[in-house]
């Protein structure tokens, strides 16, 4: 069972968005594909109960009610980690996880969050010494922007992988309002953003996302 974690302390990264993407993504590849949303405002669940039954099946666990229970033959589990974790609750989420990517908005505030964030995850212990891999995803850029390019270089002098840059695009907007991922687009609509996503799902699929 493949475990994947979007984890950042900071709140209103697009944790949400990313996990509920990836979990059509492979939903759409014909696996057994479970959304574990583990935060109170519950949005990963409220984006299934907009999902079309017509649509790839994604099971999904309100984690912060319930227990974390998988069903038999669960290929993929994608857990979206509340904002606000700090301490033991890191380690705690990090044991849970084969790979964990973190999204960094750009904004001067969210860059000196990450940078003390991710400064603390790679002193957990199993993050150390490689059983759990971390990458590093921006999202919602706007390239053509200063602070975008300042995002870029704190992210490329970080010692974990930088995947991509997601664009800041409506697209994102449209289908979460109809429970759908970017991967359920009409495929013209959406190549930029398909083609962005490339590194990451790259990564997830590769042996380099898994522990050593």
């Amino acid at each position: 069972m493949r475990t994947i974690l979007l984890l950042n302390a900071k709140g209103g990264c697009g944790k949400t968005t990313l996990a509920t993407n990836l979990a059509s993504f492979y939903a759409n590849q014909g696996k057994a594909v479970v959304l574990a949303d583990m935060d109170p405002q519950g949005s990963g669940m409220d984006w299934l109960k907009a999902r079309s039954e017509y649509r790839p099946e994604i099971i999904g666990i309100a984690g912060w009610k319930e227990p974390l229970r998988f069903p038999r033959g669960t290929d993929y589990v994608i857990i979206d980690a509340p904002a606000a974790i700090h301490g033991r609750e890191v380690s705690d989420y990090a044991r849970r996880a084969q790979s964990i990517v973190i999204p960094v908005l750009p904004s001067p505030i969210d860059i000196r969050a990450a940078s003390h964030f991710i400064h603390n995850l790679l002193l957990v212990g199993k993050v150390s010494r490689q059983q759990t891999k971390i990458a590093v995803v921006a999202n919602r850029v706007r390239e053509n922007t200063v602070i975008y390019h300042t995002l870029v270089q704190f992210l490329k002098q970080l010692k974990i992988p930088f995947l991509t840059s997601l664009r800041d695009t409506q697209n994102y907007i449209r289908a979460a309002e109809r429970g759908l991922g970017i991967f359920e687009l009409a495929p013209s609509a959406v190549a930029q953003d398909l083609e962005q996503w490339k590194m990451l799902t790259r990564w997830l699929n590769s042996k380099r996302s898994l522990p050593d």
